[in-house]
């Protein structure tokens, strides 16, 4: 028994992304572990009580080789109920950079980050003559870690766990003048881990490639979450706009790299959900949900309920959607909602928070509306004009950061609610003002959920030819270094038409939590201030920590960053920083998995250079060569902690 509860004790002490945090009933209830020694006497253990982490400088040019890498320089401390402490010194350890060789499982290689066409054939790169070579992904994003009931994969010596990884998108051709954003189909893989029972350490076994040919393949995958019945949740961001796709150089180039065709693909097949089960063998399938609408779909956050998901919108004039499920652990059918703000919403901290309420926009099964996307053209669903056609039976609405006037065809409203949304909820009187909102979490506990805006700019400020005026979206002043919003959730809501709405976990306020702060230029380059978030991505709550995890995707700081904001202490840490020039992504926080604890982490594009970079681009850009298969690569990864042996009892 002594030696069983001395390897739980070291379990349960011995933390963090790739070491163990604490059995979860053991954090969450905050009970004290007990141990019963053989001559019958009784001893108490101390039991968790918080966590803290120092913060990782800056880094800086006196030490430029930080600035071209991952660098960690930060510590987690836990408290336990006698007062004592143990601290970890955390660092990051990537399973592979973008463009190696690993392991299929089958005892061949795969290109970790590769590009594949809708007959799963290697999308090929042939700027450069005599060098042709695959396509691979700069810009690892979305990553779940899970596990699977009867995983079995040969060569997973401990524990098999999985993660899925999506790759948003590749920046350059070999040749690095043509730009490929948009233009080759998402990749999506799983890695199966072998995770060591006595350290918790993960180790890259088999990458499979998921076949997407099933959903026409996908567009633009960004941030992800893993749902509470364990399958992933893609994204599908910016959707491609219908009323263009065909004469649009980005689509069309997508649609020949996928068919083989400028005119095959429909731009009415992207823009949705993507859902990812991963199978025992490692292996994956992949369906697409339509009826969440038709947005530009981020990080994706569904409730304790298993049924309410609410939705980042990275867009301009990007609004608040809430998603029902009429079944829990089933997004196939369900009803849309979208918000109205009410007066008083402000970016400052100590502002009261703006009351929400809810428009539905319809309910619908995604079988019936991926039938309207494939039978229907836009001109069907409305009509569409970018200038004032001088007609009353138009409307002048603000969508994706355009002005436009539209006109509903009769019978349409459920089309133009799923297939058109944007402009539809702007056409109904929904709040389509914000700019950029990227990712959301949740605080179960406190029955909050959280959102980032990465800039609050554009359409949201007053005066602003895209923000719409009584929208309830309007701030005196931009702040382009963003905003993370905290949103209220309760039950027995009601949408603006009095019907009610199936959920306990609906948004009812929104009121600023954490901001960053734009500065003039300082030595290094930083527009906003280094010791502060600045455009804020991916979210993610560790309710055991109770900790808030920001990614950036910053164009202001130098170098993005990863930070931990402890919501009960407000102290904010900056915990990784990321290779400049790069963008935090990736990020997925994971109480528990087989006793461990882990933070999921990758970046994009190191050394994607912008003006504020003119100070250290001479410096870092051949470093960052050198380190990124010369800025073609970039890492997929989590963070860990040195690994200490444990005393059950104190001496």
């Amino acid at each position: 028994m002594t030696s069983s509860l001395q390897f739980n004790r070291r379990q349960w002490l011995q933390t963090f992304a790739g070491a163990p945090l604490l059995p979860l009933a053991t954090s969450l209830s905050g009970a004290s572990m007990m141990l019963t020694a053989c001559g019958g006497t009784t001893q108490t253990l101390a039991s968790f009580v918080s966590a803290s982490f120092t913060s990782t400088p800056a880094p800086t040019l006196a030490n430029a080789a930080q600035m071209a890498t991952t660098t960690v320089g930060s510590s987690l401390n836990l408290n336990f109920s006698d007062g004592s402490q143990q601290s970890y010194k955390l660092s990051y350890q990537p399973f592979f950079v973008t463009g190696d060789l690993v392991s299929d499982g089958k005892g061949g290689k795969v290109l970790s980050g590769g590009y594949y066409d809708i007959n799963n054939k290697p999308i090929m790169d042939t700027t450069v003559a005599g060098k042709e070579r695959q396509y691979f992904s700069d810009s690892p994003d979305g990553t779940s870690l899970l596990t699977v009931p009867n995983a079995n994969v040969p060569g997973v010596k401990g524990n098999p766990v999985f993660a899925v990884v999506q790759f948003e998108y590749t920046t350059w051709a070999q040749d690095g003048v043509t730009g490929m954003y948009g233009k080759l189909p998402s990749p999506i893989a799983v890695l199966t881990l072998d995770q060591d029972p006595a350290t918790g350490k993960l180790s890259l076994v088999k990458y499979h490639n998921v076949d997407t040919s099933s959903v026409n393949g996908l567009w633009i995958t960004c941030g992800a979450s893993l749902s509470p019945w364990g399958t992933h949740l893609s994204s599908e961001e910016y959707e491609p706009n219908a009323f263009t796709a065909a004469t649009d150089a980005q689509f069309k180039a997508f649609s020949k790299n996928l068919y083989g065709s400028e005119t095959a693909a429909n731009p009415y097949n992207y823009g949705h959900l993507p859902e990812v089960t991963v199978n025992p063998d490692g292996t994956a399938s992949i369906k697409k949900h339509y009826n969440l609408g038709r947005i530009s779909h981020e990080l994706v956050q569904v409730m304790p309920d298993n049924r309410t998901v609410f939705m980042g919108d990275d867009a301009t004039n990007s609004g608040y959607f809430v998603f029902v499920a009429d079944k829990e652990k089933d997004l196939s059918a369900g009803s849309l909602y979208v918000a109205k703000v009410g007066a008083g919403f402000s970016i400052d901290p100590t502002a009261p928070a703006a009351p929400l309420t809810w428009i539905k926009l319809g309910s619908a099964t995604s079988a019936e509306i991926k039938a309207l996307a494939t039978t229907l053209k836009p001109t069907d669903i409305m009509s569409v004009s970018t200038t004032d056609p001088q007609d009353a039976t138009y409307t002048k609405v603000n969508a994706n950061g355009k002005t436009e006037w539209i006109k509903l065809m009769p019978g349409m409203e459920k089309a133009a609610a799923f297939l058109e949304t944007h402009r539809y909820a702007a056409l109904v009187g929904a709040s389509m003002g914000f700019s950029k909102m990227e990712g959301t979490t949740v605080n179960i506990k406190d029955k909050v959920a959280y959102s980032a805006l990465q800039n609050c700019n554009a359409s949201m400020v007053a005066g602003n030819a895209y923000n719409t005026v009584g929208n309830g979206v309007s701030i005196p002043k931009a702040l382009n270094a963003g905003a993370v919003m905290a949103l209220n959730l309760k039950g027995g809501v009601k949408d603006t038409a009095g019907g009610a709405i199936n959920s306990e976990w609906m948004p009812v306020d929104t009121k600023a939590l954490i901001t960053g702060e734009d500065i003039t230029a300082d030595a290094l380059g930083n527009t906003a201030n280094p010791e502060k978030i600045a455009n804020p991505d991916n979210l993610k709550f560790s309710e055991t920590l109770r900790t808030l995890f920001i990614g950036e995707d910053s164009g202001q700081h130098v170098n993005n960053f990863l930070w931990a904001y402890n919501i009960d202490t407000k102290v904010l840490s900056r915990i990784m920083s990321i290779p400049a020039g790069g963008e935090s992504t990736g990020l997925h926080a994971v109480d528990e998995l087989n006793g461990w604890t882990y933070i999921m982490s990758n970046f994009q594009h190191a050394g994607d250079w912008g003006g504020i970079h003119n100070t250290v681009k001479s410096t870092l850009d051949p470093l960052i060569k050198a380190n990124y298969k010369d800025k073609f690569g970039a890492a997929v990864g989590y963070l860990t902690a040195e690994l200490t042996q444990m005393r059950l009892t104190k001496a």
